[in-house]
């Protein structure tokens, strides 16, 4: 067995960065107001909210609002930790006098396997396959100045918006069927919306070929278009924001709140004239999938840092406090709660418990959100009161390090 499996140990709870761990839990918990949408409704109601279900009245303020504070935000945020995260594992593995290249393969592999076991038996939409394919690469680039991963960064996040602008482009040299089908998938008709309700409303074993084909598209023709390139880019971000100590509290009260400002100030406008653009363009598949989603997605760069200079402040500004522990709590236990999001969801949603998928409208949708984030903020602080890993981090360190890892406290 290599040595460095046996030498090697999972940081300890005194040597946790509390920064991070609250900034996960606001990332892993705001995720969930997004996710919310393709655990309950077809896939087309996200990228096309005009494609199923009421967008009147409350609704369509849930859904508005959501778009500014929370889509592509939250998830941002946790990509950004993603990479914050390899540099900080390797860095305290080469402390010890050892190579973290095993390591950071191994923890990358299991990663892989959990996302994979999430994505085909629970929910297509799992994240975290994408994030070990990226943190294949971004490992080698650990070493590399702050500088130079935010340009590399910013260029490889660029690519995605660079594809689906010459997508919108090259739309009139598309042959017909290739433009029906992507209209289908942007709006389906009222067969295609029957099939996939009533899938998702049948048994687990009815809705494993869809949940599988829909995992294999994520996972192949939208990563290499678009989710590949923004993780990875963003992934790339975190490690130098993380060496820059943006993320661990070490800049200036002056720099968070002019960083928190300007990310507001630049980029919630940004999301709001993309709203306007795409409603008053009638969310046609030539304007808003590919010119009109550019808004969200550089504005949503822009309001994910202002985030992270908001719960920077806080927590140098709080050191201690029920709130800021239940978060951190929260963050600690972030695979878990992310896993746990999906069997609540699943298991209220899908066919296997009560089969609601489709019939919850959006402000329904809200308020079972903020009953998950009660549970998740009660429940994480409570567990590693007696435990010192979430189960899902537990098992994720003790296939790292080959090593069964102690699990209670004390």
């Amino acid at each position: 067995m290599n040595n460095n499996l046996i030498t090697a140990n999972p940081v300890s709870i005194s040597d946790r960065i509390v920064s991070l761990d609250v900034l996960r839990g606001f990332a892993i918990l705001g995720m969930l107001i997004i996710n919310i949408q393709s655990f309950s409704m077809i896939e087309a109601a996200y990228i096309n909210p005009t494609a199923y279900g009421d967008l009147t009245g409350i609704n369509k303020l849930v859904w508005m609002l959501s778009h500014v504070f929370a889509d592509l935000k939250f998830i941002s945020i946790f990509s950004i930790l993603f990479g914050a995260g390899i540099v900080l594992f390797t860095d305290r593995v080469e402390l010890k006098g050892l190579s973290p290249r095993g390591l950071h393969y191994r923890r990358i592999f299991w990663l892989f396997i959990i996302g994979m076991t999430h994505a085909y038996l629970f929910w297509y939409g799992d994240i975290l396959v994408s994030y070990s394919l990226c943190g294949l690469l971004a490992y080698l680039l650990r070493k590399t100045s702050p500088k130079i991963l935010l340009t590399i960064g910013l260029i490889i996040f660029s690519v995605a918006s660079a594809i689906f602008l010459f997508s919108g482009w090259s739309m009139q040299f598309w042959p017909p069927e290739s433009i029906e089908g992507l209209l289908e998938g942007w709006k389906p008709n009222a067969g295609i919306i029957a099939e996939e309700v009533g899938v998702y409303q049948g048994s687990w074993f009815e809705q494993m070929g869809k949940r599988a084909y829909s995992a294999v598209m994520f996972q192949t023709f939208f990563f290499l278009s678009f989710f590949g390139w923004r993780a990875g880019g963003l992934i790339i971000t975190g490690m130098a924001l993380y060496k820059l100590g943006v993320l661990t509290t070490q800049r200036s009260n002056r720099f968070y709140a002019v960083g928190m400002a300007a990310g507001f100030l630049v980029g919630m406008p940004l999301i709001i004239y993309g709203i306007n653009f795409n409603f008053s363009g009638g969310w046609v598949v030539e304007k808003s999938m590919f010119t009109g989603s550019q808004f969200n997605y550089w504005g949503s760069l822009f309001v994910a840092f202002g985030y992270i200079c908001m719960i920077m402040l806080l927590c140098k500004r709080f050191s201690s406090g029920a709130i800021k522990s239940a978060f951190a709590a929260t963050g600690r236990m972030a695979l878990t709660n992310y896993l746990l999001q999906t069997l609540l969801c699943t298991s209220i949603f899908y066919g296997h418990g009560f089969g609601l998928f489709g019939e919850v409208e959006r402000y329904v949708q809200i308020l079972i959100v903020f009953s998950i984030w009660v549970v998740q903020l009660v429940i994480s602080p409570l567990w590693l009161r007696s435990f010192r890993f979430g189960p899902a981090e537990w098992l994720w360190r003790s296939l790292t390090y080959w090593k069964i890892q102690p699990m209670q406290n004390g």
